[in-house]
């Protein structure tokens, strides 16, 4: 059963040990993860299988979804940093009147 991390599905995949040892090849000779490569031929694999409009159509949903991760990370960060400061002023302030 899949499961959900953040916008993505987290599948959890189990191999016979040569064949994984491929993977694990294949990989470092790519210097990508194993995972990252195995993402990328399933992705192929569908985008053979399906037909083009289908695979498009959901590669471009998914492009819309982390740009959307993506600013919101952003976001997080710069309200973070910004409440960070925020609190600092306040501390010094504090700090100043206390002198």
């Amino acid at each position: 059963m899949s499961k959900r991390h953040g916008a993505k599905i987290y599948v959890q995949l189990l191999l016979d040990p040569n064949r994984a040892e491929l993977v694990e090849e294949i990989a470092t000779a790519n210097g990508v993860r194993p995972t990252a490569l195995m993402r990328d031929l399933i992705y192929d694999q569908l985008k053979h299988l399906l037909p083009a409009s289908v695979y498009n159509k959901a590669e471009a949903q998914d492009a819309v979804l982390w740009k959307e991760s993506v600013k919101n990370r952003v976001e997080g960060r710069y309200k973070k940093q910004y409440m960070e400061k925020q609190v600092n002023k306040v501390l010094e302030e504090l700090k100043t009147d206390q002198t």
